[in-house]
């Protein structure tokens, strides 16, 4: 690595190159359960020190062969997207800059925050919908690298929608702005003879001789994450060709993203949210499909570990929202505290209706809790008319997933079938099923999700460092699987493969469709210097030799 250093300082890097073992360690997680640790991170400041990077990475490659390069920015990714044993690049010390802002679109480098971003663009009346539960912690580039999804993609769908254009250093060292092209824009691409004209080439070739088999094996669920999708960036009858398509969700193993341009969509202005409290987990499947009858805007739902975590440490939330907001919101949670006499609710359920004025929103909001008297006995319910009425139980759903990390000590988060998703009218029989495999490995499990989209976060608690735990992984997370494509599901509705869906892809998708995957992989990096070992590139046997040890 010694040797790499000097390369580097020598093309002219401009930012920070830093092997401190203190940096190291900061670097060797992200929000998963591995462990990788890096040789060497840096702090790139502008496009110049990316391809400067790439260049010299290619340069050493050939004496170097373990050398590669992992994009990250929040490290909020919980699939081990973020993490790498050679160079970790971070974009947050210098790519956070918004570069342009409208109430219709937004030009952005990959390292600004959601929360920021947010603020800035709700100043202008828009929203940039598909933003994750970790709204709070994550960065646009991680959202567009990983197609992330949350409560809002059941009205606005996932960030794939709102990606206008790219910018991306490919495998040449050399910056590229991707973007939908015309027939006549992808024929001028096509009768390049450069490293782009060869990419697009190659491509077109790919994807028009298996057309067919890709579109077949498109996922037929409300999102997905998982492989790349090939079946989206060629439409033979719009004849568009769309690389952005390929790149969204590419989790940063075919090229480094330095600028995205996205569509924003009008921010809703009146909301209310039916909160129920339901008694019986045998009963969602049902409850979930008479909800949706009801089109909502969003439908959420956590479980009475979290609740009670959030209960009990809810004056935790002033760092999210300072504490006259936690002050406020915690009064607000009085007679819901008093409600838990009554019995603790295995599930909370968030029905978030949108309308165009306060009386609209009321009227959906209380028609919904009058359709739902057949629950009435299993179920007690909260009109919150008002966005500010529901807001406490919408920062329990946000921060669920942090508050286990940070707040569980006797056991650790261990997300490995935690963004599973099968249609709605699934469920009724899914999910007894498979609260039975949870049962059978001992798994305590807490379930969280999207329950509009059937799409379900199960994060078992465990204590890894015992081997017995551990060897629980592998079969349990093969059953689950199993289950999961017997009803035509998906294993990732949002979080993506990573290290740690990776290696089942081809259980999903078949050994034809990931051949594609992994030539289209090998096309935009030969010598596999973006991001190795994650997705198509991943092996159980090296993802499992890198579950952590320690927390």
């Amino acid at each position: 690595m010694k040797k790499f250093i000097e390369t580097l300082r020598g093309s002219g890097f401009d930012g920070k190159i830093d092997a401190s073992a203190k940096a190291r360690d900061f670097y060797s997680h992200d929000a998963s359960l591995f462990e990788i640790r890096p040789e060497l991170v840096v702090h790139p400041k502008n496009s110049s020190d990316v391809k400067a990077l790439v260049r010299s990475v290619i340069k050493e490659k050939k004496h170097n062969k373990t050398l590669s390069i992992t994009a990250r920015s929040a490290g909020t990714d919980m699939s081990g997207g973020a993490i790498n044993d050679s160079i970790i690049a971070d974009f947050t010390t210098h790519f956070n800059n918004i570069l342009g802002l409208n109430s219709r679109t937004a030009s952005v480098q990959p390292g600004v925050y959601y929360r920021d971003f947010e603020k800035r663009s709700l100043a202008v009346g828009a929203l940039l919908p598909s933003y994750p539960a970790s709204k709070d912690l994550c960065t646009l580039g991680g959202m567009v690298n990983n197609n992330s999804g949350g409560e809002k993609s059941l009205e606005f769908g996932k960030t794939d929608r709102y990606v206008k254009s790219l910018k991306v250093v490919l495998a040449d060292g050399n910056e590229y702005v991707i973007k939908p092209l015309k027939r006549k824009e992808l024929d001028a691409k096509l009768a390049l003879d450069n490293f782009e004209g060869e990419l697009y080439r190659k491509t077109y070739k790919l994807l028009d001789d298996n057309y067919d088999l890709l579109q077949s094996a498109r996922p037929k669920v409300s999102k997905d994450s998982t492989g790349y999708h090939l079946w989206d960036v060629w439409d033979k009858k719009t004849e568009i060709f769309d690389l952005t398509k390929l790149f969204v969700g590419a989790q940063g193993t075919l090229g480094l993203t330095t600028e995205a341009k996205l569509d924003l969509v009008k921010a809703p202005e009146h909301s209310g949210t039916l909160v129920i409290f339901l008694r019986n987990l045998d009963l969602l499947g049902d409850m979930i499909n008479e909800v949706m009858k009801h089109k909502p805007a969003t439908f959420e739902g956590f479980d009475n570990y979290t609740l009670m975590l959030s209960m009990r440490l809810f004056l935790s939330f002033h760092k999210m929202i300072g504490w006259k907001e936690t002050i406020k919101l915690a009064i607000q949670l009085i007679p819901d505290a008093l409600m838990l006499f009554r019995g603790v609710p295995k599930m909370v359920l968030l029905v978030e209706f949108n309308g165009n004025t306060p009386e609209e929103v009321a009227q959906r909001v209380h028609d919904l809790r009058m359709d739902l008297s057949e629950f009435k006995h299993e179920s007690l319910f909260e009109e919150d008319e008002t966005e500010a009425k529901a807001r406490k139980f919408w920062i329990m759903r946000r921060a669920s997933f942090k508050l286990l990390r940070e707040k569980v000590k006797d056991n650790h988060t261990a997300p490995y079938i935690d963004d599973l998703i099968v249609n709605p009218e699934h469920l009724p029989v899914f999910l007894p099923q498979i609260r039975k495999i949870l049962k059978k490995y001992k798994l305590l499990a807490t379930i969280a999700g999207h329950m509009g989209d059937g799409n379900f976060h199960i994060i078992p608690l465990m204590k890894l460092e015992d081997d017995k735990e551990r060897a629980k992984l592998e079969p349990s997370m093969k059953e689950v699987n199993e289950l999961i494509l017997k009803y035509g599901g998906s294993l990732s509705g949002e979080h993506n493969d990573g290290l740690v869906r990776g290696p089942w892809l081809e259980e999903m998708y078949g050994h034809k469709v990931v051949s594609l995957f992994k030539d289209i992989k090998h096309i935009y990096d030969p010598d596999n210097i973006f991001n190795p070992h994650k997705k198509a590139d991943a092996t159980w046997d090296y993802s499992f030799g890198h579950v952590r040890d320690s927390f």
